[in-house]
């Protein structure tokens, strides 16, 4: 079967968009395949595992379109895009069905009106390419190899055009991208984060090295060339890991951190703030959750893994206090700070882990009406699940990017005590397979 070139049907397609097809019994995954298409792909094995790709379609889906962006088939960042927006739209709510509807039906997927230039958060990674030219993009599907991308059809325009800039300038300076398998090179990446509503802009430079030979000039040059930039901040990572960011940052210009304005509250983010990367469907998201949860000025809410705050500080008007807890101290920093920004003095934000904050108030007897929820995507773990159990809030609202691990939740919440009212996807990351889905429970004694 190695190399061989077949014709098939695709019989369906899996949680990460891709068409899934039967050769000799054996069912194997095909990306940028539709459901219903017939295909000509070709076939290969690699040590254990089988693989295929598309080589020519035969039967076209209605739903297939030509991908705006020239890099789709190569960066791997994007795996829908040759579906129409409203055909992606139909296939996160297929997903979210096929895993959900025995809980109850699901509401109508929530789509973007414009489903491009949506990302606030832009990670380029520096190399060299063939010919000696430092290039800047992302890693191309399943390798460390850099693809190099001028214009990206997700993210915001004006970080391309920063980003492009910085190759210039490193080019004029003889500064060369760091090699991860030498260990030699200075520029690792590149991290810009914008505001919607502000406009201000943050460029992190992940550097190898904290000696930054000819760094005023450096910062001089990027800000008269783009003058929008607020804060510039050095991240030093010297270690030989694939995380982004090191542990020590200096700031090299401005504040180090950027405002954004989120449901009518104002956050600052810092280079390693978590903050939903879509703004406009952040808002669509946090509302309705909201209005899920159905708050009243008599509740006390928690917000378990709560970041920086953004939950916590736009239901507090909602309600009569909000406990906050996470276990990153620098988000709790944050957090406690963006409380101070926005004179908001009901929130109270702790660093501790949210499993072990809950068991210690259900000890202490203390009443939490609503919990909201917004774990990794990893899920939540027995741990954490068993001390919501013994918490006993009335409503549960989890928000979730992944919905295999948060059906895996919803089995043992509703398990014990719990009962799903309400399902709602958000279509969060237009042009990949990544889907958000708010889910409110009601514990079942309180019906």
């Amino acid at each position: 079967m190695k190399n061989e070139r077949i014709k098939v049907k695709c019989v369906g397609m899996d949680e990460e968009g891709k068409g899934i097809v039967k050769i000799n019994g054996r069912e194997i995954h095909v990306p940028y395949l539709i459901e219903g298409e017939t295909a000509i792909v070709e076939v290969f094995k690699k040590r254990k595992f089988t693989n295929a790709k598309v080589i020519r379609i035969v039967e076209k889906s209605k739903k297939r379109v030509m991908p705006e962006c020239q890099y789709y088939n190569k960066c791997g960042g994007c795996q829908l895009q040759h579906m129409s927006y409203q055909g992606q739209l139909e296939f996160k709510q297929d997903v979210i069905e096929k895993l959900m509807i025995h809980y109850r039906s699901v509401n109508k997927i929530l789509g973007m009106k414009d489903p491009y230039f949506y990302r606030n958060k832009i990670h380029s990674t520096l190399s060299y390419d063939k010919k000696g030219m430092v290039i800047s993009g992302i890693y191309e599907g399943n390798t460390h190899k850099v693809t190099p991308i001028e214009q990206c059809i997700i993210q915001d325009r004006r970080a391309d055009e920063i980003i492009a800039s910085i190759r210039k300038i490193m080019k004029t300076y003889k500064m060369k991208p760091y090699n991860e398998d030498t260990g030699e090179g200075f520029l690792r990446h590149i991290l810009v984060k914008t505001g919607f509503v502000s406009n201000e802009i943050m460029v992190v430079l992940v550097v190898s090295s904290k000696i930054f030979i000819g760094k005023k000039n450096f910062i001089k040059i990027l800000l008269k060339k783009h003058p929008e930039i607020k804060t510039i901040v050095m991240n030093v990572n010297n270690r030989k890991t694939s995380a982004v960011l090191g542990n020590r940052e200096m700031v090299l210009y401005g504040k180090g951190y950027i405002e954004d304005t989120l449901c009518g509250c104002v956050f600052q983010i810092s280079p390693k703030s978590f903050y939903q990367i879509n703004p406009i469907q952040t808002e669509v998201l946090y509302n309705k959750a909201i209005d899920m949860a159905k708050l009243n000025k008599n509740e006390v809410v928690l917000d378990a893994y709560c970041g920086i705050g953004t939950i916590s500080l736009i239901v507090s008007s909602k309600v009569k206090n909000v406990v906050g807890v996470e276990l990153n101290k620098d988000a709790v920093k944050d957090a406690i700070n963006n409380a101070k920004r926005n004179n908001i003095r009901n929130t109270y934000f702790y660093n501790d882990d949210a499993g072990d904050f809950m068991i210690s108030l259900a000890k202490e007897k203390k009443e939490i009406d609503t919990v909201f929820m917004d774990p990794p995507r990893s899920g939540s773990d027995e741990k954490f699940l068993s001390s919501i159990i013994k918490l006993a809030p009335k409503k549960l609202i989890y928000i979730s990017c992944n919905p295999v691990t948060q059906e895996r939740d919803l089995r043992y919440l509703t398990k014990h005590g719990y009962i799903v009212k309400e399902i709602q996807p958000v279509d969060m990351f237009p042009q990949t397979y990544h889907v958000e889905t708010i889910v409110g429970l009601r514990r079942k004694d309180t019906l």
